[in-house]
């Protein structure tokens, strides 16, 4: 295929979405469960474990421009992002698997054990996921079309979040019969499994037609000196910093809201109202006979009650996004990006700080919010991503120079920033408000609930606000750079292309 081909199809965008379907399986089960499995299930104390996601996730971050750097100069068949795909997809689905195995080994050897699989999923997601964002910018230059790609893209991130959301607290209770840490083995085993078949996939059904102008040198200097001293960029990466902060301090705090905040017995009427009582009985038929094998449908004493609200929760909010990530390329070619991510960042920070004013009862009123917030945030996920893919068209625009997977690994360097920053503070909070692991809470400590829930993520959200509004890259000059660069390859597009094109 001609490298000036913008046009892809439907399969190809697709399969490129089964690989963000794996990752969410991987990221959203980080920001959802991992410090109330590490405080309830493993023993740990949320101090222990702020500290271990603040070292573990910033230095693995290093990692991730070593990884960008490395995927520009590999020079393959496949590619320079695919067979990264391709050799991380095995070892990074066992990884994580491991994560979620509890050895009997003592307090200070689970610590250890936390410490070594954290790391090592940490950098296996870094291998993995660098080459795969880059793959994005270089399927294709049309950059409307890279916002077509971007959407099937978050679909399938949202499926893969959907999924994830709903099932491994039931899934824990089922396949545990009371004992947490078999139940997050088990499940986790699934998730595992499906993380290597998705990203094999993705690796099958993609193709890379976007090359470095003939003749450019590879520079691990001049690739910094892009980076850093590309303005767009900067303004991306404190961006995606603050923006990754709150979904991890938003998504853990939410955990701990639905286990120890609000009533039970009002949650218990809520979701039975819904028709999601009545689990484990033996007579359950037909579609109710899915959700009780999926663990889905609340016991009769109550037990599982905030399981299955805390998945109904989310998954109401991942069904609604759908279609509000589908119109993020309609409004962004419309309006553009910038102003779409404005928008819809300012009204996610309403529903965000509102959570606090909410009452134990008030249980139809958080559903309402956490609806409010999907239809907000829903079109500003793709937008991320592509935006990033247009911050390298600027810079090549600017420098004639092309660093795709550099300039993604700096991203994802503040992406997991954001997620070391974002656990430490959802743990180190609930520790310094007075958190006792499965026990009744004191209206301190469910004050600290309530803050993470809320204003904390709030906070973020309003200098994420800051940020776009200094973003430089309007959709009038997101035009003209598209054009001129369009011209530029124009004079080397007749040259023989590696053999990844064909």
């Amino acid at each position: 295929m001609e490298a000036s081909t913008a046009r892809l199809a439907f399969k190809e965008k697709f399969g490129y979405a089964f690989g963000d379907i794996a990752t969410n399986f991987f990221f959203q089960s980080m920001i959802l469960y991992q410090t109330r499995f590490y405080t309830d299930t493993v023993g740990l104390s949320a101090a222990a474990i702020g500290s271990m996601f603040l070292v573990l996730r910033l230095g693995d971050a290093v990692f991730d421009p070593v990884i960008g750097a490395l995927a520009d100069r590999t020079q393959t068949r496949w590619g320079k992002f695919r067979p990264w795909i391709l050799i991380t997809a095995v070892p990074f689905g066992l990884a994580f698997w491991l994560v979620y195995v509890t050895p009997n080994v003592g307090a200070s050897g689970k610590l250890i054990y936390a410490y070594l699989t954290y790391t090592l999923v940490m950098m296996l997601y870094s291998a993995n996921n660098t080459p795969y964002s880059a793959l994005m910018g270089v399927m294709t230059p049309d950059s409307s079309e890279r916002s077509s790609v971007a959407s099937y893209r978050f679909v399938g991130a949202l499926i893969g979040q959907l999924l994830i959301q709903a099932l491994p607290l039931p899934l824990v209770a089922k396949f545990g019969h009371g004992n947490s840490a078999k139940g997050w083995m088990v499940t986790m085993a699934i998730f595992g499994a499906l993380i290597i078949v998705f990203n094999l996939i993705t690796f099958a059904s993609t193709r890379e037609r976007v090359f470095p102008a003939p003749g450019q040198k590879s520079s691990l200097r001049a690739d910094l000196g892009n980076v850093f001293t590309c303005g767009p960029w900067i303004v991306m990466f404190v961006l995606t910093l603050l923006i990754f902060t709150m979904l991890v301090v938003r998504g853990s705090s939410s955990n701990y809201l639905f286990a120890y905040y609000l009533d039970q017995h009002q949650l218990m009427a809520f979701l039975s109202k819904l028709g999601l009582a009545g689990g484990g009985a033996a007579t359950v038929t037909g579609w109710r006979w899915v959700l009780n094998a999926l663990g889905l449908l609340v016991n009769t004493d109550g037990s599982n009650a905030s399981a299955v609200g805390l998945s109904l929760f989310f998954v109401a909010g991942s069904v609604i996004q759908i279609p509000c990530i589908i119109a993020s390329k309609p409004l962004a070619d419309r309006f553009g990006k910038k102003a779409v991510f404005i928008s819809g960042v300012a009204l996610t920070t309403l529903a965000t700080v509102l959570v606090f004013f909410v009452s134990p009862s008030s249980i139809g009123t958080l559903f309402l919010l956490g609806l409010l917030w999907a239809v907000a945030w829903g079109p500003t996920v793709p937008l991320l991503w592509v935006m990033i893919a247009d911050v390298a068209d600027y810079s090549e625009w600017k420098t004639s120079r092309r660093a795709t997977g550099f300039m993604y690994a700096g991203i994802l360097f503040a992406l997991k920033a954001g997620l070391s920053l974002g656990g430490a503070l959802s743990a180190w909070v609930i520790a310094a408000y007075g958190y006792v692991p499965n026990v009744a809470q004191t209206e301190r400590a469910l004050l600290g609930i309530r803050l993470g829930a809320s204003i904390y993520p709030g906070i973020a959200l309003v200098l994420g606000l800051g940020c776009l509004l200094i973003y430089p890259i309007g959709k009038s000059l997101n035009i003209r750079i598209q054009n001129e660069l369009i011209e530029r390859r124009k004079q080397y597009s007749s040259q023989t292309l590696p053999e990844t094109a064909s």
